[in-house]
């Protein structure tokens, strides 16, 4: 009874006491699924046939679904009912009735019948099933109802209640049943999917191509999980095995097609294959006869000659057929039949020949077969389904099946397969395995036949551009399975209107309230306010300007009568005066030790790795201030530039790798875990830098690879670690546009068209010099006036000049006050906790690899007590999104400029946390996956790694909900160098 809602309960208690006359307290019952069983008990048994009469009486007055609960109407429909009846005080049921709720009329048919031939108790157990049809004879018809009714015989006894509706899929012939499972609890798919299968395919339905299955747990929204079963006919896949020659699936489609031309005389078949010839035993089957002749000669001839010259088996010329008598060994009678790859040579050539030439439809057949050795369990379960997918040199072959085929029998079975075939053109082969409804794989492995000249792979394949109907088992609304009611569009629009009015007025309100707006209705107020206003505005000037006078004479005053302090700075610069003597690379800190993450992948103490940080930082600032590369108005990609620039001048050649990005990519990959996890796969002693921008966009990257760094400067292998939000070209570029105003910009512009590029990219690119300049010219405007108020107040300021002075004493002065002891931290330090969401200073400093590393952890509970939650919608990153445009011409622009220098592009989607993707994000995420894989299908050289969903519980990898922290970069490195989509080299 815990499967039934209390007031639903209570009113079928009622209802049954009514019909049967039945006190209360002798009914119980209980719903499982789409079935209901009532138990009737009483002191003596409750006579069977006239309790059945009586009750289904009141069902044909009843609809038992307008018995469901007001309050919750998404309750199982009730599709029959199990009546038992017992004496009270005995466990188990004296009789049990099945009560079909589609066939009411029949089972009152079948009861009176019963009472008026008054028969005994112990021959009342009979049934009197000849009248009542069978759900299954009903569901071989095709209607949704008895399908459902059908399935609820097997799937009630889990508490699955089914509901099941008919589609046509666009642009296709065939239709699909939608089959929505609803239970208490999820139930899992490995248990229910082969029992499901079986019962569908058992039915043999025509014009239906597949049955999707829908589970979702009752009260929620969301789809819990789905699987497509394959509805073709036995009859077609024996055929399509049995054209390829195969020898059993002949010997089955021969019986098959025998049985329907001859339903009179059966006649069975047994096959055997030697070399090229089919050898078909033929024989009569009679029960009724204990000797059987042997079937008639030309019967067999004619029917089974008509069946092979309309399968045309592969590889097989002629076939031998013997008559045999079900007693006798020796046939009665032989001939022969030609068959048609005699005559033509192209059917002549054996399946196995044929996949060596990379014919994919024989090595489809081929895998197939393998993988499915049992041909009577494909045929009841649809067996494991494989899709095949060759990108250059690379075969990636797709199992998918009901239940998730075994990686590691299906790895072995495929590898073993071929490397015996040798497939001409491929050297290496990517088998992936999933259920079959899912889009992605749940596992996957990679195996190279020989050593492959290319730096990085294809990307793994997008299989869901191979079959039709994956789009739409996949709906991006998880209701979306065919049985829910749309919404018109009057209502939505009603409803839209009715939210905007009200959020108007309660604006309008509260703007008034604040009392710094007012209504336009009083203009004669408004322009007195305004006069006021101004007379304000001239008193309390007044007052500033001599207040600050007299502050500046104070200040004066206070400094000349104090000691100065010494300048911090000399030391600074004494300290990174010599870069190259406290430079650390991958290659020298692995050798001193000085990682962050030690030999027993513990991280180093703190204050080294800051120091290592500071350092490199300070050494950047100091580069970048002697560079005589004009600024790009960005310090972090001047300082960037000034490392990668040190790193190319004391190595004398470019790094191994390039890590490239936004600030997921300067936090998100460590270039010394990359290394070191490179090495334990044979790639040792790659140097690899990380010249990853905060703010970077598809734009800021190209200007850098292709404008900024000369193409010697460029590695071979680049790693472009971002998201969706870097290819937006809906929002306002500000990192890009600062870019585009600075004097570095304008000097890069003209050093790229001097090198003779592209027309049209040079006509693009002046159109860009001539706005930098534009906007040059009216911010030396600005700064020539600026500066001139900035000459005129220092000469008649007295601190002034003494400034820098200033600044150090006043410091000093705060940090002696009391309230500051030595284990808190002054205003304007950066001493936080790690796990405090803020960035401290020695965070913010990256190391001589490019790398910054943060050891803050995400905690929701913590994090946004001091940041705000904004949902995708109000998130500027996404504001307007739109794939195209400005952005998409920057990553053209990337990918022909890696294509003509022949470096490989990996871009890696990197992860982001369960906290971050809502809804609205998850969904332009899903529109940036579609792009990219787009994408990399035109492209040899590019490669997408889709990572975003790697770590999405794991907050302690993060240190903010969409940037990784120090150990999640530590685990991503790990898992790139592992990735067997992506093969090092250290070959430049």
């Amino acid at each position: 009874m815990k499967s039934l809602l209390p007031d639903r309960q209570k009113t079928i208690l009622q209802w049954v006491s009514q019909a049967t006359g039945i006190n209360t307290l002798g009914v119980k019952v209980r719903l499982r699924g789409n079935d209901l069983h009532i138990l009737c008990e009483s002191v003596e048994c409750p006579q069977r046939w006239h309790t059945l009469l009586d009750l289904l009486t009141a069902l044909q007055q009843t609809d038992l679904d307008a018995l469901k609960s007001g309050e919750n109407n998404d309750q199982p429909s009730i599709y029959q009912v199990f009546v038992y009846g017992r004496k009270k005080g005995t466990k188990r049921p004296e009789w049990c009735h099945r009560v079909y709720l589609n066939q009411l009329d029949r089972h009152l048919e079948q009861v009176n019948e019963k009472i008026n031939q008054t028969l005994l108790r112990d021959k009342s157990n009979q049934s009197g099933g000849a009248l009542i049809i069978s759900n299954e004879s009903l569901a071989r018809q095709g209607d949704p109802d008895a399908i459902a009714r059908y399935l609820g015989e097997t799937l009630s006894n889990f508490g699955v209640s089914v509901q099941v509706k008919v589609k046509k899929p666009d642009n296709q012939t065939n239709k699909r049943l939608w089959v929505h499972c609803k239970s208490s609890y999820s139930p899992d798919p490995t248990l229910i999917a082969e029992p499901i299968a079986q019962k569908l395919r058992h039915l043999k339905l025509s014009g239906y191509q597949d049955a999707v299955i829908v589970a979702q747990v009752q009260g929620e929204s969301k789809t819990d999980w789905t699987l497509r079963i394959d509805l073709t006919p036995p009859e077609i896949m024996l055929k399509e095995w049995a054209r390829w020659g195969d020898t059993e699936a002949l010997g089955e489609y021969l019986n098959e097609k025998l049985a329907q031309k001859s339903p009179n005389t059966k006649i069975t078949v047994t096959t055997s294959l030697q070399e090229s010839t089919l050898h078909i035993f033929c024989s009569s089957v009679n029960p009724k006869d204990a000797i059987s002749p042997a079937p008639h000669r030309i019967l067999c001839m004619e029917t089974i000659g008509t069946i092979l010259e309309d399968v045309a088996p592969q590889a097989i010329t002629a076939a031998t057929l013997y008559g045999q008598t079900s007693k006798d060994a020796d046939p009665a009678w032989i001939d022969w039949l030609s068959l048609p790859a005699k005559q033509h040579p192209d059917l002549a050539i054996p399946p196995l020949e044929l996949a060596t030439s990379a014919d994919e439809p024989a090595i489809l057949f081929l895998l197939e077969r393998l993988l499915n050795p049992n041909l009577s369990w494909r045929l009841k379960t649809g067996g494991i389904r494989v899709l095949l997918l060759r990108k250059a040199d690379l075969l990636h072959v797709m199992c998918d099946a009901p239940v998730c085929p075994n990686r590691k029998q299906v790895a072995s079975k495929v590898i073993k397969l071929l490397r015996q075939i040798e497939v001409s053109g491929i050297t290496g082969v990517r088998i992936y395995g999933r259920r079959a409804g899912n889009k992605e794989p749940l596992w996957h492995y990679g195996v190279d036949f020989q050593p492959r000249k290319r730096v990085v792979p294809e990307p793994t394949p997008e299989f869901a551009a191979t079959s039709a109907y994956v789009r739409e088992l996949l709906p991006s609304d998880s209701n979306d399975s065919g049985l829910r009611p749309d919404l018109t569009a009057q209502e939505v629009q009603t409803f839209v209107k009715g939210i905007a009015s009200d959020w108007g007025v309660t604006a309008r309100k509260f703007l008034l309230k604040s009392q710094l707006f007012m209504d336009t209705s009083q203009p004669s107020e408004r322009d007195s306010v305004a006069q006021k206003g101004r007379l304000v505005a001239l008193i309390w000037g007044s007052l500033g300007l001599l207040l600050t006078i007299q502050t500046d004479w104070v200040l004066n005053y206070f400094v000349s009568r104090t000691n100065p302090q010494n300048n911090p700075m000399p030391a600074i610069a004494s300290q990174i005066d010599e870069p190259s003597n406290t430079r650390l690379t991958a290659n020298t800190s692995a050798e001193k030790g000085n990682n962050t993450f030690n030999a027993s992948e513990f991280t180093q103490p703190k204050g080294d790795n800051s120091q290592s940080k500071s350092q490199a930082t300070a050494t950047a600032i100091l580069l970048a201030a002697r560079n005589q590369t004009p600024t790009f108005n960005a310090r972090q990609l001047d300082e960037q530039f000034a490392l990668y620039r040190q790193r190319l001048q004391k190595n004398g050649t470019t790094p191994d790798i390039l890590i490239i990005g936004s600030s997921r990519a300067l936090r998100g990959i460590d270039p010394v875990a990359l290394s070191k996890a490179l090495a334990t796969q044979g790639y040792r002693n790659l140097d690899i830098f990380n010249f990853g921008i905060n703010g970077a966009t598809s734009q800021v990257v190209d200007f850098i690879l292709r404008q900024v760094l000369q193409p010697e400067e460029v590695p071979k292998i680049v790693i472009w670690a971002d998201g969706s939000r870097a290819f937006n070209s809906g929002r306002e570029d500000v990192t890009y546009r600062a870019i585009t105003a600075s004097p570095g910009y304008k000097e890069a512009l003209e050093k790229f068209i001097a090198k003779g590029n592209d027309p049209n990219e040079k006509k693009s690119t002046s159109k860009s010099i001539a706005n930098s300049k534009t906007n040059n010219h009216q911010e030396n405007s600005y700064q020539a006036v600026d500066k001139w108020l900035n000459q005129g107040l220092a000469g008649a300021s007295g601190t002034y000049q003494h400034r820098d002075r200033l600044k150090t004493i006043l410091n000093d002065r705060i940090k002696s006050l009391p309230i500051f002891s030595s284990s808190e931290t002054p205003p304007g330090s950066s001493k936080t906790s790690p796990n405090d969401g803020e960035l401290d200073a020695s965070s913010q400093s990256v190391d001589f690899d490019g790398f910054l590393p943060l050891s803050i952890r995400f905690d929701p509970t913590t994090y946004y007590q001091k940041h705000s939650k904004v949902s995708g919608s109000y998130d500027n990153d996404y504001k307007s999104f739109l794939l195209g445009n400005d952005q998409d011409t920057a990553l053209q622009n990337i990918l022909q400029f890696t294509q003509s220098q022949k470096i490989s592009l990996v871009f890696v989607n990197t992860p982001l946390t369960a906290e971050y993707l809502d809804p609205i994000r998850t969904q332009h995420e899903q529109e940036f996956q579609q792009y990219m894989l787009k994408i990399a299908s035109d492209r040899t050289h590019f490669v997408f790694r889709d990572l975003s969903l790697l770590y999405p519980q794991n907050n302690d990898f993060f240190s903010d909900p969409s940037h990784l922290n120090r150990y999640g970069a530590y685990e991503l490195s790990k898992k790139l160098a592992k990735d067997p989509m992506i093969p090092w080299s250290n070959k430049k």
